[in-house]
Protein backbone atom coordinates (compact mmCIF):
# COMPACT_ATOMS: atom_id res chain seq x y z
CA UNK A 1 0.00 0.00 0.00
CA UNK A 2 1.49 3.40 -1.01
CA UNK A 3 1.28 6.41 1.22
CA UNK A 4 1.12 9.96 -0.15
CA UNK A 5 2.41 12.66 2.18
CA UNK A 6 0.74 16.04 2.24
CA UNK A 7 2.97 19.15 2.53
CA UNK A 8 2.08 19.39 6.22
CA UNK A 9 3.03 15.74 6.83
CA UNK A 10 6.27 16.20 4.90
CA UNK A 11 7.15 19.09 7.19
CA UNK A 12 6.30 17.01 10.26
CA UNK A 13 8.40 14.12 9.00
CA UNK A 14 11.32 16.43 8.28
CA UNK A 15 11.13 17.89 11.77
CA UNK A 16 11.03 14.42 13.38
CA UNK A 17 14.01 13.27 11.34
CA UNK A 18 15.97 16.40 12.23
CA UNK A 19 15.26 15.89 15.93
CA UNK A 20 16.35 12.26 15.71
CA UNK A 21 19.64 13.23 14.08
CA UNK A 22 20.35 15.88 16.68
CA UNK A 23 19.96 13.55 19.70
CA UNK A 24 23.31 11.77 19.26
CA UNK A 25 25.00 15.08 18.47
CA UNK A 26 23.78 16.55 21.75
CA UNK A 27 25.44 13.73 23.66
CA UNK A 28 28.81 14.66 22.10
CA UNK A 29 28.97 18.18 23.55
CA UNK A 30 32.12 19.32 25.36
CA UNK A 31 32.59 21.50 28.42
CA UNK A 32 32.27 24.71 26.39
CA UNK A 33 28.65 24.19 25.38
CA UNK A 34 27.79 26.99 22.93
CA UNK A 35 24.23 25.63 22.70
CA UNK A 36 23.50 27.50 25.93
CA UNK A 37 23.53 30.79 24.02
CA UNK A 38 20.87 29.57 21.59
CA UNK A 39 18.72 28.03 24.30
CA UNK A 40 18.67 31.08 26.55
CA UNK A 41 20.30 32.03 29.87
CA UNK A 42 19.31 28.76 31.55
CA UNK A 43 20.91 26.67 28.80
CA UNK A 44 17.79 24.53 28.59
CA UNK A 45 15.83 23.81 25.44
CA UNK A 46 12.83 25.83 26.58
CA UNK A 47 12.59 29.41 25.35
CA UNK A 48 12.55 32.27 27.79
CA UNK A 49 10.73 35.53 27.17
CA UNK A 50 12.61 38.20 25.24
CA UNK A 51 12.73 41.92 25.96
CA UNK A 52 10.25 42.51 23.14
CA UNK A 53 7.57 40.41 24.85
CA UNK A 54 7.78 37.48 22.40
CA UNK A 55 9.25 34.12 23.42
CA UNK A 56 12.90 33.57 22.52
CA UNK A 57 13.41 31.19 19.60
CA UNK A 58 15.66 30.20 16.75
CA UNK A 59 13.88 31.51 13.65
CA UNK A 60 14.59 30.62 10.04
CA UNK A 61 13.62 33.43 7.67
CA UNK A 62 13.34 32.81 3.91
CA UNK A 63 13.87 36.20 2.25
CA UNK A 64 14.14 37.62 -1.26
CA UNK A 65 17.73 38.13 -2.46
CA UNK A 66 17.27 41.92 -2.68
CA UNK A 67 16.84 41.98 1.11
CA UNK A 68 20.28 40.48 1.77
CA UNK A 69 22.05 43.55 3.14
CA UNK A 70 19.18 45.23 4.94
CA UNK A 71 18.01 42.03 6.66
CA UNK A 72 21.50 41.41 8.02
CA UNK A 73 21.29 44.84 9.64
CA UNK A 74 17.70 44.28 10.74
CA UNK A 75 18.53 40.85 12.14
CA UNK A 76 21.34 42.21 14.30
CA UNK A 77 19.05 44.95 15.64
CA UNK A 78 16.24 42.49 16.34
CA UNK A 79 18.48 40.03 18.18
CA UNK A 80 19.86 42.87 20.30
CA UNK A 81 16.38 43.98 21.38
CA UNK A 82 15.12 40.39 21.77
CA UNK A 83 17.74 38.53 23.83
CA UNK A 84 17.64 34.78 23.31
CA UNK A 85 16.24 35.03 19.79
CA UNK A 86 18.47 33.90 16.92
CA UNK A 87 17.62 34.71 13.29
CA UNK A 88 18.96 32.59 10.44
CA UNK A 89 18.35 34.00 6.96
CA UNK A 90 18.17 32.10 3.69
CA UNK A 91 18.31 34.46 0.70
CA UNK A 92 17.27 33.46 -2.83
CA UNK A 93 14.98 34.40 -5.67
CA UNK A 94 11.36 34.52 -4.53
CA UNK A 95 10.47 31.67 -6.86
CA UNK A 96 13.07 29.45 -5.14
CA UNK A 97 11.77 30.37 -1.69
CA UNK A 98 8.20 29.56 -2.68
CA UNK A 99 9.35 26.16 -3.95
CA UNK A 100 11.03 25.48 -0.61
CA UNK A 101 7.84 26.30 1.30
CA UNK A 102 5.73 24.17 -1.07
CA UNK A 103 8.10 21.25 -0.56
CA UNK A 104 7.82 21.49 3.20
CA UNK A 105 11.27 22.85 4.07
CA UNK A 106 11.28 23.79 7.78
CA UNK A 107 11.11 27.58 8.18
CA UNK A 108 9.26 30.21 10.20
CA UNK A 109 8.92 33.36 8.06
CA UNK A 110 8.70 34.05 4.32
CA UNK A 111 9.39 37.44 2.69
CA UNK A 112 9.10 37.72 -1.09
CA UNK A 113 9.72 40.56 -3.55
CA UNK A 114 6.23 40.42 -5.03
CA UNK A 115 2.70 39.54 -3.96
CA UNK A 116 2.17 36.96 -6.73
CA UNK A 117 4.90 34.73 -5.35
CA UNK A 118 3.41 34.93 -1.86
CA UNK A 119 -0.05 34.15 -3.24
CA UNK A 120 1.25 30.80 -4.55
CA UNK A 121 1.74 29.56 -0.99
CA UNK A 122 -1.19 31.26 0.72
CA UNK A 123 -2.38 27.88 2.01
CA UNK A 124 0.93 27.50 3.85
CA UNK A 125 1.28 31.00 5.31
CA UNK A 126 -0.48 33.42 7.56
CA UNK A 127 -1.93 36.67 6.27
CA UNK A 128 0.93 38.63 4.68
CA UNK A 129 1.75 42.27 5.44
CA UNK A 130 3.51 44.58 2.97
CA UNK A 131 6.66 45.75 4.76
CA UNK A 132 8.34 47.80 2.00
CA UNK A 133 8.35 48.90 -1.62
CA UNK A 134 11.13 49.26 -4.18
CA UNK A 135 11.74 50.48 -7.73
CA UNK A 136 14.01 49.50 -10.58
CA UNK A 137 17.06 51.36 -11.85
CA UNK A 138 19.52 50.68 -14.65
CA UNK A 139 22.84 49.55 -13.19
CA UNK A 140 25.91 50.32 -15.29
CA UNK A 141 29.64 50.06 -14.77
CA UNK A 142 31.21 52.73 -12.58
CA UNK A 143 31.18 56.04 -14.43
CA UNK A 144 28.53 54.77 -16.86
CA UNK A 145 31.14 54.29 -19.64
CA UNK A 146 28.52 53.57 -22.34
CA UNK A 147 26.44 56.64 -21.42
CA UNK A 148 23.22 54.75 -20.82
CA UNK A 149 20.52 57.34 -20.15
CA UNK A 150 17.20 55.51 -20.38
CA UNK A 151 15.43 52.23 -21.09
CA UNK A 152 15.60 52.73 -24.85
CA UNK A 153 19.40 52.61 -24.69
CA UNK A 154 19.21 48.99 -23.50
CA UNK A 155 18.04 47.99 -26.99
CA UNK A 156 21.50 48.84 -28.40
CA UNK A 157 22.88 45.48 -29.55
CA UNK A 158 26.42 46.68 -28.84
CA UNK A 159 25.61 46.62 -25.14
CA UNK A 160 25.87 43.48 -23.05
CA UNK A 161 22.67 43.64 -21.02
CA UNK A 162 21.77 41.15 -18.29
CA UNK A 163 18.31 40.71 -16.76
CA UNK A 164 16.72 38.60 -14.05
CA UNK A 165 14.96 35.51 -15.41
CA UNK A 166 11.25 35.93 -16.27
CA UNK A 167 10.09 33.80 -13.32
CA UNK A 168 11.95 36.04 -10.85
CA UNK A 169 10.05 39.10 -9.54
CA UNK A 170 12.78 41.47 -10.77
CA UNK A 171 12.58 39.77 -14.15
CA UNK A 172 8.81 40.19 -14.26
CA UNK A 173 9.06 43.85 -13.35
CA UNK A 174 11.80 44.34 -15.97
CA UNK A 175 9.68 42.74 -18.70
CA UNK A 176 6.71 44.85 -17.63
CA UNK A 177 8.47 48.18 -18.00
CA UNK A 178 10.37 47.24 -21.17
CA UNK A 179 7.21 45.97 -22.87
CA UNK A 180 5.34 49.13 -21.87
CA UNK A 181 7.97 51.24 -23.65
CA UNK A 182 8.16 48.77 -26.59
CA UNK A 183 11.87 48.26 -25.93
CA UNK A 184 13.30 44.97 -27.21
CA UNK A 185 16.30 43.76 -25.25
CA UNK A 186 18.31 40.64 -26.04
CA UNK A 187 20.06 39.87 -22.74
CA UNK A 188 23.36 38.01 -22.74
CA UNK A 189 22.07 36.10 -19.72
CA UNK A 190 19.02 35.79 -17.50
CA UNK A 191 19.91 35.33 -13.84
CA UNK A 192 18.15 33.38 -11.04
CA UNK A 193 17.92 36.45 -8.78
CA UNK A 194 18.50 40.18 -8.89
CA UNK A 195 21.75 40.00 -6.91
CA UNK A 196 23.24 37.84 -9.66
CA UNK A 197 22.34 40.58 -12.16
CA UNK A 198 24.11 43.15 -9.99
CA UNK A 199 27.15 40.89 -9.68
CA UNK A 200 27.48 40.59 -13.47
CA UNK A 201 27.58 44.38 -13.79
CA UNK A 202 29.95 44.77 -10.84
CA UNK A 203 32.40 42.29 -12.37
CA UNK A 204 32.25 43.89 -15.82
CA UNK A 205 30.65 40.80 -17.34
CA UNK A 206 27.72 42.98 -18.40
CA UNK A 207 27.51 46.63 -19.43
CA UNK A 208 24.09 47.22 -17.91
CA UNK A 209 21.27 45.47 -16.08
CA UNK A 210 17.96 46.18 -14.40
CA UNK A 211 18.12 45.89 -10.61
CA UNK A 212 16.31 47.37 -7.63
CA UNK A 213 17.35 50.81 -6.47
CA UNK A 214 18.48 49.36 -3.14
CA UNK A 215 20.73 46.81 -4.88
CA UNK A 216 22.53 49.51 -6.83
CA UNK A 217 22.91 51.56 -3.64
CA UNK A 218 24.55 48.61 -1.90
CA UNK A 219 27.29 48.62 -4.56
CA UNK A 220 27.56 52.38 -5.12
CA UNK A 221 31.36 52.19 -5.23
CA UNK A 222 31.26 49.71 -8.12
CA UNK A 223 28.22 50.59 -10.23
CA UNK A 224 26.27 53.67 -11.29
CA UNK A 225 22.49 53.82 -11.06
CA UNK A 226 20.50 55.44 -13.87
CA UNK A 227 17.10 56.47 -12.54
CA UNK A 228 13.95 55.37 -14.38
CA UNK A 229 11.09 57.93 -14.28
CA UNK A 230 8.14 56.93 -12.11
CA UNK A 231 5.75 56.85 -15.05
CA UNK A 232 8.01 54.29 -16.76
CA UNK A 233 8.79 52.24 -13.67
CA UNK A 234 7.22 49.43 -11.65
CA UNK A 235 6.60 49.28 -7.91
CA UNK A 236 7.88 46.16 -6.19
CA UNK A 237 5.99 45.21 -3.03
CA UNK A 238 7.50 43.01 -0.32
CA UNK A 239 4.99 40.91 1.66
CA UNK A 240 6.08 39.14 4.85
CA UNK A 241 4.18 36.25 6.43
CA UNK A 242 4.58 33.53 9.00
CA UNK A 243 4.66 29.92 7.82
CA UNK A 244 1.74 28.01 9.30
CA UNK A 245 3.71 24.91 10.26
CA UNK A 246 6.34 26.90 12.13
CA UNK A 247 7.19 25.44 15.51
CA UNK A 248 7.80 29.01 16.73
CA UNK A 249 4.53 30.61 15.65
CA UNK A 250 4.40 33.34 18.30
CA UNK A 251 8.04 34.36 17.85
CA UNK A 252 7.67 34.31 14.05
CA UNK A 253 4.59 36.56 14.24
CA UNK A 254 6.49 38.94 16.52
CA UNK A 255 9.32 39.30 13.98
CA UNK A 256 6.90 39.92 11.11
CA UNK A 257 5.13 42.58 13.20
CA UNK A 258 8.48 44.17 14.10
CA UNK A 259 9.31 44.65 10.41
CA UNK A 260 6.38 47.11 10.27
CA UNK A 261 7.32 48.81 13.54
CA UNK A 262 9.06 52.21 13.63
CA UNK A 263 12.42 50.54 14.33
CA UNK A 264 12.07 48.02 11.53
CA UNK A 265 10.79 50.61 9.08
CA UNK A 266 13.66 53.00 9.84
CA UNK A 267 16.20 50.30 8.98
CA UNK A 268 14.41 49.47 5.73
CA UNK A 269 14.02 53.09 4.69
CA UNK A 270 17.59 53.98 5.62
CA UNK A 271 18.63 51.29 3.14
CA UNK A 272 16.56 52.97 0.41
CA UNK A 273 13.34 50.97 0.57
CA UNK A 274 10.12 52.95 0.33
CA UNK A 275 7.29 53.03 2.83
CA UNK A 276 4.75 50.23 2.33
Amino acid sequence: MSLTLTPARRRTAAAVLTAALLVPLAACGNGDDTRKDAAGPSGSGSASGSAGGAPAANLTVLAAASLTDVFKTAGAAYEKSHPGTKLTFSFAGSQELVAQVSQGSPADVLVTADTKSMDKVKADTGTPAIIAKNRLVIATGEGNPFKVDDLQDLADTRLKVVLAAPEVPAGKYSKQILDARKVTVKPVSQEPNVRAVLSKVELGEADAGLVYKTDAASAADKVDAVEIPDDQNAIAKYPAATIKDSENAEAAAAFVAWLSSPEGQKILQDAGFQKP
